[in-house]
């Protein structure tokens, strides 16, 4: 399999907010395929180093503006006490 394909595919999913199943066929990479690989890839770390590697090249060329930040956050419902 294409590795560049596969990593097209799965970041197509990721920034789209598509479904795996319904990954288009044109990526020519199954679903199944592209799940599986971003499953791996996420249990060996790859997006936090890339995300690092991107982050340490835009800060080396002096293209990080730290003035400002967004925080991401989820919130979920508290379990209930024993009553």
């Amino acid at each position: 399999m294409d590795e560049r394909a596969v990593f097209t595919a799965v970041v197509y999913v990721l920034t789209s907010g598509c479904a795996w199943r319904y990954l288009p066929e044109s990526f020519g990479v199954s679903p199944a395929t592209a799940h599986r690989r971003f499953s791996a890839w996420t249990e060996a770390g790859l997006w936090r180093r890339l995300h690092r590697a991107v982050l340490d090249e835009l800060g080396a060329r002096g293209e990080l503006d730290w003035s400002s930040a967004i925080v991401d956050a989820a919130s979920v419902r508290a379990k209930r006490g024993v009553r």
